[in-house]
């Protein structure tokens, strides 16, 4: 469903956040017989809805808001909408039409698009992506899951968008490149299990795209691709690492050498999966790699690591705080982990509780000597889960600002203090940048 099939026919758009407010000023151009808004979820943070907007569409909130989607002939829900709503249920038990500003932006747009996701990386790997593009002399518009709605995208010649999972569980149409960089089980409760959410990650690739590239390290996403033709970056067929002419590690396209793993700045053996997978990309994309090699070995030395995901602290005390506050699983935080190991390692877990599963974070840690701080809210079930392991020290603290008070403590000279929560931010914080601010505010507060 395209843009244009919507004029001459009765629309109810689902959200009044960004997305939502995006699909009315796009949805208003195309002359539809009706335009409504429903809000089902105001509250105190809820914007205005005023001007133009509710020019275009007036805004219905509280159970009137069922009927009006109800009655529409097609729904255009925001992202954050699960499946698992009520309304959506009962809705496709009508069979209503729900679509999302996603898929209607997608249907015109995917031919010039490279779409990345996947339960961990799509950020650094979307990001690299486009950053590289650029240094190759191929402009691109970077958007999506990163903050701008694709409705609001001006128009390009290329694209390279993040999408998250409720983003891709709408589209009928796949992206020319689409990529997947890792899948383990989250977000579970908005998609209604584990086999759902990868239906719904993976209706990235379901449609016909011109290539697929993934992260051929990924055992969970190698399960479920099965025999499907792929780009499998980390293969030795394609962008992988392996020992160079100088003895050491070095990315490679297929036999030949690129340049050496030191030139990426980002730590991790996840990031250096992530630029493989963005080296393939380029390759798929008709990028003479090989030829354009120095060139790509500068741009990556440039390329700077995205705020909040392992970003290190400068701290006089020679203790290394990293700001991961962005891994909200539990296999992110164990990435973390990784990308520090001989390393004295103080981890501070913890946040608004989603029930998750924290025996994967046991298993990767048993044998391990680390010291693990817990805070509220789920800092307390996450230390429960990694009792008895004799290596592993566990303390709990009331809040982050006593957890980094109680990290210098504990941390060994040279050591690091990783913030790697494994869990959400909301619920204590208003969202992941403030529980980042506070983070950084008590490494200040407390050095010496």
């Amino acid at each position: 469903m395209r843009l244009s099939d919507l004029r001459g026919r009765h629309v109810a758009v689902w959200g009044a956040g960004r997305e939502g407010r995006a699909a009315v000023t796009a949805i208003a151009a195309h002359g539809p017989a009706g335009l409504v808004v429903v809000d089902d979820s105001a509250n105190f943070l809820t914007l205005p809805w005023e001007g133009p907007l509710a020019a275009a569409a007036p805004l219905v909130t509280g159970e009137e808001g069922f009927e009006r989607l109800a009655a529409a002939d097609v729904v255009v829900r925001s992202p954050g909408v699960p499946n698992t709503h009520p309304w959506m249920v009962e809705l496709r038990r009508r069979s209503v039409p729900v679509t999302q500003g996603s898929a209607l932006w997608m249907a015109d747009h995917a031919d010039r698009t490279v779409g990345v996701t996947g339960s961990k990386g799509k950020s650094t790997t979307s990001s690299l992506i486009s950053h590289l593009l650029t240094a190759m002399d191929r402009p691109n518009v970077f958007g999506g899951n990163i903050g701008v709605p694709l409705l609001d995208l001006p128009e390009a010649e290329l694209y390279v968008l993040e999408l998250s999972s409720y983003q891709c569980s709408d589209l009928t149409d796949s992206p020319r490149v689409a990529v997947v960089t890792a899948l383990f089980p989250e977000h579970l409760d908005a998609h209604g299990g584990e086999r759902e959410y990868y239906r719904d990650k993976l209706n990235l690739i379901a449609h016909g795209p011109h290539a697929v590239v993934v992260n051929g390290a990924d055992p969970r996403l190698a399960a479920e691709l099965g025999d499907r033709a792929a780009v499998r970056a980390g293969s030795p067929d394609t962008t992988h690492v392996a020992t160079g002419p100088d003895g050491t590690q070095w990315f490679h396209l297929r036999d030949t050498p690129l340049f050496p793993r030191a030139v990426l700045p980002l730590v991790g053996r996840h990031n250096e999966g992530n630029l493989c997978v963005a080296l393939a990309v380029l390759d798929a994309l008709g990028v003479d790699v090989v030829a354009r090699k120095d060139s790509l070995a500068v741009a990556v030395a440039e390329f700077q690591g995205l705020a909040h995901r392992l970003t290190e602290i400068a701290d006089p005390s020679g203790l290394t705080f990293v700001d991961d506050t962005l891994a909200t699983s539990p296999y992110a935080a164990m990435h973390a982990i990784d990308a520090y190991e001989g390393r004295p390692l103080t981890v501070i877990v913890g946040g608004a509780d989603r029930g998750l599963d924290y025996s994967p974070l046991r298993a990767h840690l048993a044998g391990r000597e680390i010291t693990v701080i817990g805070v509220p809210d789920s800092g307390p079930r996450i230390v429960e889960a990694l009792s008895g392991l004799p290596s592993v020290r566990t303390e709990l603290a009331d809040d982050l600002v006593a957890a980094v008070g109680l990290s210098r403590k504990l941390t060994p000279a040279g050591g690091v203090v990783l913030l790697s929560p494994a869990a959400p931010s909301y619920g204590r914080f208003r969202n992941f940048e403030h529980r980042s601010e506070v983070f950084a505010q008590a490494v200040a507060d407390t050095a010496r």
